[in-house]
């Protein structure tokens, strides 16, 4: 396998004006990879400090860009010129947070097994073959955080049709 047919599994999240940001960054990421699924958006609380609640969605892609490559050439720019502003507080709030979880099959953020926020999008877009450290599959870990963690799809933003065509 070449590293272009690699699939990628982003994490969107928003929470200053969500539906007016996260379908921006599907709409530019659109225009550089192909994009193969969308999860419908979900609402969280704001997670760490007081906020706005959230939305997140998932989505996947194929990318020819190393992991690091595609945070610091391409997401990073991206969060910049949508309005992210950076700050000592991790939990500010925020215009658009982009995060790379899944890289060709290998979890690479490990919030997938610990935040319903992470876990419940990148469940829709990527169901079988991951697994948690203890052996858990996404399916049980979206249950068990359920429980304790609130969450509910965001019907009102749809994300996930037309899914953009690449220029």
């Amino acid at each position: 396998m070449s590293l272009a047919d690699r699939p990628v599994c982003l994490l969107l999240g928003s929470n200053i004006e969500p539906e007016r940001y996260l379908p921006q960054a599907v709409q530019a990421l659109a225009g550089s990879f192909a994009i193969e699924r969308i999860s419908a958006a979900v609402q969280t609380p704001s997670f760490g400090a007081d906020g706005p609640p959230y939305l997140n969605a998932a989505l996947v892609l194929r990318c020819a860009l190393t992991p690091e490559e595609l945070k610091t050439g391409v997401l990073r720019p991206l969060e910049a010129r949508l309005g992210r502003v950076r700050s000592a507080d991790k939990y500010a709030p925020r215009t658009i947070d982009l995060d790379v979880i899944v890289w060709d099959g290998q979890v690479v953020d490990e919030h997938l097994w610990e935040r319903v926020h992470v876990a419940a999008p990148v469940l829709a877009v990527w169901p079988d073959g991951l697994l948690s450290p203890q052996g858990e599959r996404l399916a049980a870990v979206v249950e068990r955080l359920s429980r304790s963690q609130p969450w509910q799809v965001y019907p009102a933003l749809d994300l996930t049709w037309p899914i953009p065509a690449r220029r």
